[in-house]
């Protein structure tokens, strides 16, 4: 037997959720929606994947935009998606879904002849189940022959290569074709023909996992021991029950006479905020707890805390916590009974499931507009120059394919050049702040989240704060109370933050003054993703460096980086600035605009060169900073 791969493999659902924003409405009701990945086995797999298993998903999405944000998502998390199969013909299954109240959670599937229900036997590829540890089936692909057949093939395949076979119980009785179409809130009906199918499977198995109705359903009555003894005589498999807050069950032996006689691990005492989409954090918490060799009741207990985190929070799988936020939360617990309101929990939870891996971002920014409308009254002439920088930026992106270059264009003049880069692989920037402001105040009109409503989730807010340690209280609390809202309506549209600090021109600047302006942000409670910081003096090089770092260590070691600016510095300062902090463990890159447009654009504006002159000194001004950051 060669050594496996791959942890686990889930095979089933995969689809979108459309979660309403407002909370304890109507769903008829809900006037906006935000959008996530969802599927109980989707969720399963990212949710270990999370925990650090090696998972994949083997199901099937449209040939639609959102197929293509299911596998982009999928891939992110770090799920593997060579099984995920794009259908020519389907559309990707969709769920529309409400938070009620504690006790009502309305949702609506959407899954007439979708993708993830026409998997077949064939797409059940055998070298990737062979290569697996665990097969994870759901109740819901055995409801229907072509899907059953599929399932059944990836249990005996499993059987065969030595995998330990799974279930999710999954049962929903609209999916069966129990209730009304609009009815995918009703999570028990009985019928001997479910019962009958489940109980045909359960010799393939070798964990069943659901809750007590789940086993209801699959015992055929309404007695969970007088289920569980049933089931006993079909399948030697472990049963985990499901408790709600109670926790959970074990039974991998012969049935008790009481469910507390069984190996019962208790829950966590949390407000319960929503349940959509606890039971598939559980399943991909005790999944990786057996899979990492853990007792059961050690499997139970991750599995328990996980589904802790889903129930306390909006949305599924982007709900789930990862490692180290598990990890501090099974060592310390948490003060708060209402966990969304644990901040440190959040920040952890926010800051370790950030997507996309930036290990450098260097960056061409021209979100500059003050300095252009120096050069020229003419908005439509501006935003033509940005449309020219984008360009830049995307032929310097092919000429670089193994760089991660980025920009940083505003929304004032650069709206079309910022959408003609969405979507291209650049790190994108855009700024918020009113130019010049100090207190600081922001574009976009008198609402705040109103304006960030609009941004692409790709795009990081940028700010800068012209900031001081010496800067009066008054000043510094203005200017935090602004921040601090900033932050909270970033996370609210779950948009990335950029905060540049730049001590205002002629102020008395030391090795420690940009770092002491970070800490006193930190300490506000505020966690900026990246930081955009001017490079430390020549002489000051090696101790503003480390108190920064030191800062950033202390405070957030999770933070992606910084990136140096530029302050339009003669290019040869500004490229010995780069080389020399690229090797800042900290440094991350940098986002330069002047050093790079400056010239081309003095001589744009005033008609002295074209287009493609002007694009060119900037390709060349860009390039000369690409080659001089070698980490």
């Amino acid at each position: 037997m060669h050594e496996k791969s791959i942890d686990a493999v889930m095979i089933g659902r995969a689809g979108i959720d459309l979660y309403g924003d407002q909370i304890g409405g109507e769903l008829q009701d809900m006037s906006s929606f935000s959008k996530y990945i969802g599927g109980s086995p989707t969720n399963t797999a990212i949710g270990a994947a999370r925990l650090g298993l090696k998972t994949a998903l083997i199901s099937r999405v449209g040939d639609d935009a959102m197929g293509q944000f299911i596998r982009e998502e999928l891939k992110r998390e770090g799920v593997s998606t060579e099984a995920l199969l794009t259908d020519p013909s389907r559309m990707t299954a969709l769920v529309m879904l409400g938070i009620k109240d504690q006790e009502q959670f309305p949702l609506i599937f959407f899954r007439e002849n979708c993708a993830d229900m026409a998997i077949c036997e064939d797409d059940v590829d055998e070298d990737l189940i062979g290569n697996a540890k665990a097969i994870v089936t759901s109740g819901t692909h055995f409801s229907t022959p072509g899907t059953k057949a599929a399932s059944l093939k990836a249990l005996r395949l499993a059987k065969q290569y030595g995998a330990q076979r799974w279930i999710d119980l999954d049962y929903r009785p609209v999916l069966w074709g129990l209730a009304s179409k609009g009815d995918g809130e009703t999570r028990f009906v009985a019928n001997q023909d479910v019962t009958a199918h489940l109980q045909e499977i359960m010799p393939y198995l070798d964990v069943v996992v659901g809750t007590e109705e789940e086993f209801h359903i699959a015992g055929g009555s309404t007695d969970t021991i007088g289920c569980l003894k049933q089931l006993r005589a079909y399948s030697d498999a472990t049963f985990v029950v499901k408790l709600g807050a109670m926790g959970c069950a074990v039974f991998d032996a012969a049935i008790p006479e009481t469910i507390e006689q069984g190996e019962v691990v208790e829950g966590f005492p949390v407000e319960v905020f929503n349940v959509l989409g606890a039971g598939d954090a559980f399943m991909g918490g005790l999944l990786t707890g057996q899979i990492k060799g853990k007792s059961w009741r050690e499997a139970c207990r991750i599995a328990n805390a996980c589904g802790a985190f889903a129930v306390s929070r909006h949305a599924c799988a982007p709900s789930y916590p990862s490692k180290v936020e598990l990890d501090l939360f099974l060592a310390s617990g948490s003060p708060h009974f209402r966990l969304r309101d644990d901040r440190m929990l959040a920040q952890i939870h926010w800051s370790t499931t950030r997507q996309t891996n930036w290990p450098e971002v260097l960056a061409f920014a021209f979100d500059h507009r003050s300095q252009l409308e120096e050069l020229s009254a003419d908005a439509v002439q501006i935003a033509k120059f940005k449309q020219i920088c984008a360009e830049v930026a995307l032929e310097a992106q092919a000429k670089h394919p193994q760089r991660h270059l980025g920009t940083l264009c505003d929304r004032r003049y650069g709206l079309d050049a910022l959408s003609t880069m969405t979507g291209t692989g650049l790190w994108l920037a855009s700024p918020v702040e009113w130019p010049g402001s100090r207190p600081i105040r922001f574009e976009g009109g008198s609402s705040l989240a109103s304006y960030l409503k609009e941004w692409p989730r790709e795009v990081v807010v940028k700010c800068l704060l012209f900031a001081h340690p010496n800067d009066g209280e008054t000043l510094w609390a203005e200017q935090l109370a602004q921040i601090a809202e900033l932050s909270a309506a970033c996370r609210g549209w779950r948009l990335e933050l950029l905060l540049e600090v730049i001590p205002p021109r002629g102020s008395r600047i030391t090795t420690t003054t940009v770092a002491d302006c970070m800490q006193r942000i930190y300490d506000a409670g505020i966690f900026p993703d990246w930081w955009k910081l001017p490079a430390p003096a020549v002489n000051d090089w090696d101790e503003t460096w480390s108190a920064v770092s030191a800062c950033i260590e202390g405070a957030d070691p999770h933070c992606r980086g910084v990136v140096l600016l530029g302050l339009a510095a003669p290019m040869p300062d500004i490229q010995a600035a780069i080389s020399k902090s690229a090797s800042q463990k900290w440094c991350k890159g940098f986002a330069v605009g002047r050093s790079i447009f400056g010239e081309a654009a003095e001589k744009w504006f005033a008609g002295h060169i074209g287009a493609a002159e002007a694009k060119s000194l900037m390709a060349s001004a860009y390039d000369e900073l690409i080659a001089a950051w070698t980490p």
